[in-house]
């Protein structure tokens, strides 16, 4: 099932799958729900997601437009001399978790999140969104959980949802099995790309909290839930109230609107979104030549969850750097004199705000990031380092 949203209106159409060889004598007149497909279920899906991706519908969309492709207007949105910049991400095995928890709801925010903060480290303002749902049955309540996710992801990053594929594939997925992907496409004016070229030696790295594990991981943190011998409906021991499966859901901090801000302030030199590698292989990637960071990871507690999966799984520290997030989902470069007044800006705008390094020099063939604490709540009294390939 093709999907263009564009306005009010949703245009879909439906690519033909190939029937298993049959015996022509037989008299049976076979369907396409014969074969596992359902169209009206796609079409009554169609109609419970209209209100949602009407809400996301942002300056540069046209409403009066529609067909096999979507169109977005670059000048009407404002800008002048664009550069695009696109991405595109899933959520990884944190589906499973949501899918052996039957909540749905959240899995949409994390695909939206995931591609977003891959765009602002450049600078760009999301402009829209496509998404791919794919899944061996396609369930109305469950599909309208997952998109309406979606668009609240968009609506927190301020990017239009503009078409997407929801495609029922049985025999390629199991029963209650799905997948999701995401694409997105931002633009930057020329003069204002983020790329990390003017970061120098005397540099203050801030750290932007995490919500949570985010969306990288997650196939260790599955691993320590069937170690521990909970279930995922089981009361969570770290997250009072809570289910481990709602606690581990919890979705991916969009970073889009407090980073926009603090650019538009010229607050910031470089940005990197702590995904998979964690801090040793994120950092480095916005680095010029001949600089290092010294992260120190004792200016910030590790959040109950880390400490949850430290001490399950006994990880050391480097083990924890260089998987997890481990609470710090956005380093933030900044110049010196702009510390106090880009913190400032991050907390007006509900961020929490850690100093947690420093840009100097690079010696010979040191590592260009290093990560280093004593901090207790690590698991480790004494110091550790863990650090980047050189």
């Amino acid at each position: 099932m093709k999907g263009l949203i564009s306005g009010s209106n949703i245009f879909y159409s439906r690519k033909n799958i190939k029937l298993p060889n049959s015996d022509k004598s037989q008299d049976k007149s076979y369907s396409y729900k014969d074969a596992g497909v359902d169209i009206d279920a796609g079409n009554a899906l169609v109609e419970a997601i209209k209100p949602a991706a009407k809400s996301t519908l942002r300056r540069g969309c046209n409403p009066d437009l529609g067909g096999f492709g979507a169109l977005f207007d670059l000048k009407a949105a404002g800008f002048e001399d664009p550069i695009l910049v696109s991405g595109t991400d899933g959520v990884g095995t944190k589906l499973k978790v949501a899918i052996e928890s039957g909540k749905h709801d959240t899995v949409g925010i994390d695909l939206v999140a995931m591609c977003v903060n891959d765009l602002i480290v450049q600078g760009a303002e999301p402009l829209f969104f496509l998404d791919y749902y794919a899944t061996g049955h396609l369930t109305i309540e469950v599909g309208k959980a997952i998109i309406e996710g979606i668009a609240e992801g968009c609506r927190q990053s301020n990017a239009a949802l503009i078409g997407g594929e929801t495609a029922e594939m049985p025999g390629m997925y199991s029963d209650g099995d799905y997948d999701l992907a995401g694409f997105c496409v931002g633009a930057v004016e020329r003069s204002r790309v983020i790329d990390g070229k003017s970061v120098g030696e005397g540099d203050v790295v801030l750290g932007l909290a995490s919500s949570g594990v985010h969306s990288n991981g997650f196939s260790l943190v599955r691993k320590l839930i069937e170690v521990s011998g909970v279930s995922y409906n089981d009361d969570c021991s770290f997250a009072p109230g809570k289910t481990y499966g709602e606690a581990l859901l919890e979705p991916t901090k969009i970073y889009v609107k407090s980073c926009l801000t603090a650019l538009k302030n010229d607050c910031i030199k470089g940005l990197s979104h702590i995904t998979g590698g964690g801090f040793v292989e994120n950092i480095p990637r916005i680095l010029p030549e001949g600089v290092t960071v010294d992260v120190d990871a004792s200016g910030w507690t590790l959040p109950p969850v880390f400490d949850w999966l430290r001490t399950t799984g006994n990880i050391t520290p480097l083990e924890m750097a260089k998987t997890f997030n481990c609470g710090i989902g956005m380093a933030v470069i900044v110049p010196a004199d702009k510390v106090d007044e880009a913190i400032s800006i991050f907390e007006a705008n509900g961020e929490t705000v850690y100093n947690i390094g420093t840009v100097r020099a690079k010696s010979g063939d040191e590592p260009t990031t290093v990560v280093t604490g004593n901090n207790g709540s690590w698991g480790y009294a004494d110091s550790w380092t863990a650090s980047s390939a050189h």
